[in-house]
């Protein structure tokens, strides 16, 4: 397959470019620099600037992955948060009119989204089919992000509502894991909101299933079957690195170091993948205990 990759420098993207190089795929990773030097074979890169000036550079490909997006972990100013949601939106909208000038269009475009449209109702576990009822400004970021995805022309959109990602060269984990490092691992506020996290290899494996599945479409949680409280979550990161879980951190301490930011921290959405797996998905880490030890080379 040809296959666009716009994200493909940070982390999941960069994971899902080499598992795509691996099986034998043709790769174009849009990025904001672009003109990169060509260090693999079947990789190339293409500008933000240059896709706007020449759509045709996409013409024959199968499939669009659309990861673009500012880290959620900012300061969550008013500059800030209009800076998650635009980057987002404009992403999109450049996939839109890229995809719109081609004589033909892409098969599939997997496009990223957000567990946090759920919202932090955790009366009950949240799978594809229930109703989008969030009102945070997280919730409301990835309402928008969809809306626009589903502009874009193309046989099929997948919507990828994306958990935490769990692997040790990038995203939060690392920074999760500190604590437990230095003694210092505990609880966050209550220790009672929800984490939809997945191991970084069915992440990526998921990628590829959406892709290849032609009866995928429309949203798809990627998270592990087994969400896990914030409480239960810090005592499986603890048995795995061999650390004490002991030392709360309180919510109001979050609060005033972070500001607005802590609502990441101090709340969550409790999802489950449905849809993948009644499609013949299969993770090869159901369960965080398996997955850390995995990470932290316990396994």
């Amino acid at each position: 397959m040809k296959i666009a990759v716009t994200g493909g420098t940070g982390y999941v993207g960069s994971l899902l470019v080499d598992a795509l190089l691996a099986r034998g795929d043709e790769v174009m990773v849009i990025s904001r620099s672009g003109g990169q030097r060509q260090l693999k074979p079947r990789l190339q890169y293409l500008a933000w600037g240059q896709l706007a000036e020449s759509p045709s550079s996409l013409e024959g490909f199968d499939a669009i992955v659309n990861l673009a997006g500012e880290s959620i972990n900012r300061r969550w100013n008013a500059a800030g948060k209009q800076a998650i949601l635009q980057s987002r939106l404009d992403a999109a909208m450049a996939i839109e009119k890229a995809a719109a000038a081609l004589k033909q269009k892409p098969r599939v475009v997997v496009n990223a989204s957000g567990i946090s449209i759920y919202g932090t109702d955790a009366s009950r576990a949240h799978d594809e089919g229930s109703a989008v009822r969030g009102t945070d400004y997280l919730a409301s970021v990835v309402e928008q992000w969809e809306a626009a995805a589903d502009r874009i022309p193309a046989e099929r959109l997948v919507k990828l509502r994306i958990g935490l990602v769990l692997g040790m060269k990038g995203g939060a984990f690392p920074k999760m894991l500190l604590p437990y490092r230095l003694f210092a691992g505990g609880r966050i506020g209550s220790g009672r909101q929800w984490i939809p996290w997945i191991h970084e290899d069915d992440m990526t494996r998921l990628i590829l299933f959406c892709l290849d599945n032609p009866a995928i479409e429309g949203p798809v949680n990627a998270c592990a079957p087994e969400p896990l409280t914030n409480d239960d979550f810090g005592r499986a990161v603890g048995a795995a690195a061999g650390r004490p879980h002991w030392l709360p951190l309180p919510a109001f301490v979050l609060k005033t170091a972070l500001g607005e930011l802590s609502f990441l921290l101090l709340e969550g959405s409790r999802a489950v993948p449905r849809k993948s797996v009644e499609l013949g998905f299969s993770f090869r880490y159901p369960k965080a205990s398996a997955a850390m030890r995995q990470l932290l080379g316990r396994e």
